[in-house]
């Protein structure tokens, strides 16, 4: 059977199950309705009737708690030829089992196989991490989509990285002109989560990556090294000035408090510029793993104040191992690590062996990439959901980050939300990355009828060969003098450095000239197609990636020419012109369908400054 969440065990039975006239769900649990509504939804397109009750007699499918599952997410589901029985000790175990109910009536209709299930899964934590820091805030009702989907794969927890997005009362410049979330947002993503039985995860950056607050005026000189960068207050607080701990405690007390999870991500990656300025004195002394660890103590009091367990991403820690054993115990590493075989990778036993909870940080490589890099990103998911199976590790939390003004889309994303899903869940049962096996399922399981073309798509726009320097490529000047692009979007220069000849490049924009050429696997949805706005967004988000990539390939080959003293041909640079401006028209809906309009002028001002460099000269 192809699931798209393979379950532990199923095993086949004599008979079949048909759903008669007038079939019934029930249960006597009310948190078991909402299950019970979304398979009366699966039920809808066949021809005939279901309904709710909560009276179990002669039930068609039937809701039990039976306290002999003892793990609370597992489930046994069972078909015979008379009913359908759903067991599990929890409400979550009931809604697992419902999800993978849906799909064998995805799979067969009306006419089910008899067939016993029994399935728990391989990691507790099984979360999915969203950037919404880069540029791009997504609406409440993009993040309730989406919710519904990650919960529809097993995942069941959500994060939300939050570095200026959000209004704080206290501090009320922060986000202005980022399009934030509100206290009520917040309020109205906890309760969708709640719902769905996803633990939605405050995460809210507490030491570097604080750049975007510290270039505010009346904030500046709270800066580790003010200038790093050319940015007004650089990028990391200054962890000895007591301004620093009273400013996160402020903003932990208007956000914390919003959210029902026990964890909490305090961040604390990346503090570039730490020992460097403010602290470098002080880091002499002591030793810059002190001064760091110094600071998350004090990031844990407060966050046991709040009845949060801290979580923090561990890439500090690694390069400071000698503060392993100074670390609270309850603290939670989150190792991350997006290069297959990397070193943080293999370093994951250091905080096993200090008996630290830990979490394996992969990601879906969606980040600077219209397509993202597939082979990559599942190579990076299966390896390192494989590291924490071993590890006993938590869980597994897959990131989807958008440096550089975030134009990578949320749709051409959930391919590697689900991969991560699938591994998280049953590892031993998913694919492994070389395969298209499990490309080939998601597309079946997302997109219907059109999978098989959907897949092949997917294959085409996240082909690794464009690694990073498609999305950077996209606003470098041809004439290789600088980058386009506004504040945190501004483009990095990449062309020099790639290595694709021009006959590669050449192919590749013939074949996205082929994908766009084919309208029909994002062709709109017949009446019997259950996909909903988002998946038929999702796949628009592919056709513009599509154009993006080629875009990209077409401006390195006009770079080559312009750089090494040749004319372009008048038609290859008219075409790109256009490219241009279909990737800003098609850009700008796109985003505000999704999302909020946050820093879009910013992505949108840097394609303006590509047209202009052509229009200058030519």
């Amino acid at each position: 059977m192809d699931f798209l969440i393979p379950p532990r065990t199923v095993t086949l039975e004599q008979g079949r199950f048909t759903f008669p006239d007038g079939a019934t769900i029930a249960s006597i649990h009310a948190q078991d309705r909402l299950p019970g509504l979304q398979l009366i939804d699966a039920l809808r397109p066949l021809p005939f009737a279901s309904r709710w009750s909560t009276s179990t007699a002669d039930a068609t499918v039937v809701f039990n708690r039976k306290l002999a599952i003892t793990h609370p997410q597992a489930y046994v589901l069972i078909i015979t030829p008379e009913r359908i029985e759903i067991a599990s000790s929890t409400a979550v175990g009931a809604y697992y089992a419902t999800q993978t109910l849906r799909d064998l009536i995805a799979m067969h209709g009306r006419s089910l196989p008899c067939v016993v299930i029994r399935d728990e899964p391989d990691l507790v934590r099984r979360g999915f991490y969203l950037d919404c820091s880069r540029g791009k805030v997504p609406t409440v009702e993009t993040v309730r989509q989406l919710v519904e989907r990650l919960a529809r794969w097993k995942i069941n927890e959500l994060q939300l990285y939050v570095e200026n997005v959000f209004t704080f009362a206290r501090h009320p410049a922060i986000g202005v002109g980022y399009s934030p979330f509100t206290p009520e947002d917040i309020c109205a993503i906890e309760e969708h989560c709640r719902l769905h039985h996803v633990s939605f995860v405050p995460s809210l950056t507490s030491l570097g990556h604080f750049e975007k607050i510290l270039m505010l005026p009346g904030y500046e000189d709270l800066g580790e090294l003010p200038g790093f960068r050319d940015l007004p207050g650089g990028t990391t607080l200054n962890p000895l000035d007591p301004r620093s701990i009273a400013l996160v405690a402020e903003m932990y007390a208007d956000f914390l408090p919003l959210f029902s999870a026990t964890d909490f991500n305090a961040c604390g990656d990346e503090p570039w510029e730490l020992g460097q300025g403010r602290s470098r004195t002080r880091a002499q002394e002591t030793g810059l793993g002190r001064v760091y660890l110094d600071f998350v103590l004090k990031l844990r009091d407060l966050s046991v104040a709040h009845g949060k367990r801290m979580n923090l991403w561990g890439d500090i820690v690694l390069k400071h191992p000698e503060i392993i054993g100074s670390l609270p115990p309850e603290l939670v590493l989150l190792n991350w690590e997006y290069t297959p075989g990397g070193e943080r990778v293999l370093r994951t036993g250091e905080f096993v062996d200090a008996g630290l909870p830990l979490v394996c940080c992969p990601g879906t490589h969606g980040w600077q990439s219209h397509g993202t890099r597939l082979r990559t990103s599942m190579r990076n998911i299966h390896e390192f959901a494989g590291v924490a199976v071993e590890s006993g590790a938590e869980g597994l939390l897959n990131t989807d980050w958008g440096d550089g003004g975030h134009r990578n889309t949320l749709g051409v994303s959930l391919h590697g939300a689900a991969y991560g899903a699938a591994c998280s869940w049953n590892l031993s049962g998913v694919a492994g990355p070389e395969s298209d096996e499990f490309v080939r399922r998601f597309a079946a399981h997302t997109y219907g009828d059109r999978g098989p073309r959907v897949a092949r798509v997917i294959e085409a726009i996240g082909d690794d060969d464009y690694g990073y320097w498609a999305y950077h490529a996209l606003l470098e000047r041809l004439s290789g003098e600088g980058t386009f692009g506004e504040a945190f979007s501004k483009a990095r220069p990449m062309i020099d450095g790639v290595t694709l000849d021009d006959a590669t490049l050449w192919a590749k924009i013939e074949s996205a000239d082929a994908i766009a050429a084919e309208q029909s696997w994002r062709s709109t949805p017949s009446d019997s197609d259950d996909r909903s706005d988002f998946e038929a967004l999702a796949l628009e988000e592919y056709s513009l990636a599509n154009l993006m990539n080629r875009a990209a390939a077409r401006r390195v080959l006009l770079a080559r020419a312009v750089r090494s003293g040749a004319k372009p041909a008048a038609d290859d640079v008219a075409q790109h012109r256009e490219e241009l401006l279909e990737v800003r028209a098609r850009l700008a809906q796109l985003w505000r369908a999704r999302s909020r309009p946050s820093r879009l002028a910013d992505s949108l001002a840097g394609i303006d400054q590509a047209i202009r460099e052509i229009d200058d000269a030519h």
